[in-house]
């Protein structure tokens, strides 16, 4: 993700930059009020207004031709602001990018700030009434969380070593949910979800309205059709709609537009016909997140 990772990746990715975990700079930037704030009204993200605008109804708003690139131009200066003044309730700053499962194992085995918790997912507790344990946190995060119950899973161990927390990675890995780290706020980092569409706001965001609240992996998908069976295992697993099966061919094809390089399919080829490539080799895709 050239732009952030130029801004707060240390030369390489922005996620893999270990003083983006670090107390030191959740102090520097006073991240505890700001996190306690927005937590604390957390579901107000979801009904919050952009403009004077309610949130509700946005699809219909930004299809308008001058409405919908002024109201496009401001909820993308929310979810990527960088102020000083920005608002937690809104939750600025908040946006993240999927990842494969070998990059969040290693963010939770390295990187990530301790405590480690994990809670219940707040999408899917408001969109579905589902008390999910698929979100982990951790640094400052975690403990303002701890102190909010409504988020704290039942008869489940919720501090996590570093060990458990990669597992919990992978087995929700194993469930087909995608892993995205989250900026909470830029350049913070203290989230890793295991997410779902149409569950997951921020994929919701994405897939309906072209929203840059989860940007796509730095790798995408591409099929060796030497090996590939037809088996369609692949095409059940992608939540993205880039990989179809191919009567003619008698395998898959990927589109690598579509593709948000989570992994999952690779995950699951019992070929290993799938492999990940780096976005930014490919001309067709360089830049394009």
């Amino acid at each position: 993700m050239c732009d952030w990772c130029m801004k707060h990746g240390a030369g390489g990715k922005w996620y893999l930059n270990a003083r983006n975990y670090s107390y030191e700079l959740a102090e520097a930037m006073n991240l505890q009020a700001y996190l306690e704030e927005q937590w604390k009204n957390f579901e107000q993200v979801y009904i919050r207004k952009i403009m004077g605008i309610s949130s509700i109804g946005l699809g219909y708003k930004l299809r308008m031709p001058i409405i919908g690139r002024v109201i496009r131009r401001a909820v993308e200066g929310m979810i990527h602001s960088e102020s000083k003044n920005r608002n937690p309730v809104r939750a600025d700053g908040h946006f993240g990018q999927v990842i494969p499962i070998e990059e969040a194992k290693l963010i939770m085995l390295n990187l990530a700030a301790e405590p480690i918790i994990q809670n219940y997912c707040m999408c899917r507790l408001m969109q579905k009434g589902i008390k999910d344990v698929c979100c982990i946190n951790f640094g400052v995060l975690s403990t303002v969380i701890e102190k909010l119950p409504r988020f704290i899973p039942e008869n489940t161990k919720v501090r996590l070593s570093r060990d458990e927390a990669a597992a919990a990675l992978e087995e929700q890995n194993r469930k087909g949910r995608v892993a995205t780290v989250w900026f909470q706020p830029v350049p913070y980092i203290c989230a890793i979800c295991s997410c779902e569409t149409p569950q997951c706001g921020g994929l919701r965001l994405r897939m309906d309205f072209g929203l840059h609240t989860v940007y796509k992996a730095e790798y995408y998908a591409e099929v060796n059709p030497d090996l590939c069976q037809g088996c369609k295992t692949c095409v059940a697993s992608c939540q993205f709609g880039a990989i179809r099966f191919s009567p003619t061919l008698k395998r898959v094809l990927i589109d690598p537009t579509k593709c948000f390089g989570c992994g999952l399919c690779r995950d699951r080829c019992p070929h290993d016909a799938i492999r990940l490539l780096p976005r930014n080799e490919n001309p067709l895709l360089r830049g394009k997140y």
